[in-house]
């Protein structure tokens, strides 16, 4: 099974997920988005797929999201402030072809596999 993972090896559910992947006999592909960043486009393909909007994939605890005053914000300005800090993005998001999901709870990549 091909598999994408948005990773950030410093978070302990990004971490899981990807154990629990290669736990089902599934070597991902690992994308360090924080390295990487996105791209709007990136971003608008990844919410649709997943069902979810750029306010519901905002990593709300995040100290720049309070910093940048985005519990107000329209999904557009959290989509461009996502572009411009990567680390807006909650974590991790799983793709395989079966769907795509944000892996929180971490059962939820169990849609995908």
């Amino acid at each position: 099974m091909d598999a994408k993972i948005y990773h950030n090896p410093r978070c302990v559910t990004s971490r899981n997920a990807l154990a629990k992947l290669r736990e089902a006999g599934v070597e991902p592909e690992i994308i360090k988005y924080l390295d990487t960043g996105w791209t709007r486009d990136q971003l608008t393909e990844l919410f649709d797929a997943a069902g979810l909007t750029p306010g519901q994939a905002a990593r709300k605890r995040e100290k720049l999201y309070k910093e940048l005053n985005l519990a107000d914000a329209s999904d557009e300005q959290i989509l461009t402030a996502m572009t411009e800090h990567p680390v807006l993005v909650e974590r991790p998001f799983v793709v395989t072809e079966k769907g795509t999901r944000l892996a929180r709870p971490l059962d939820a990549i169990d849609e995908v596999l």
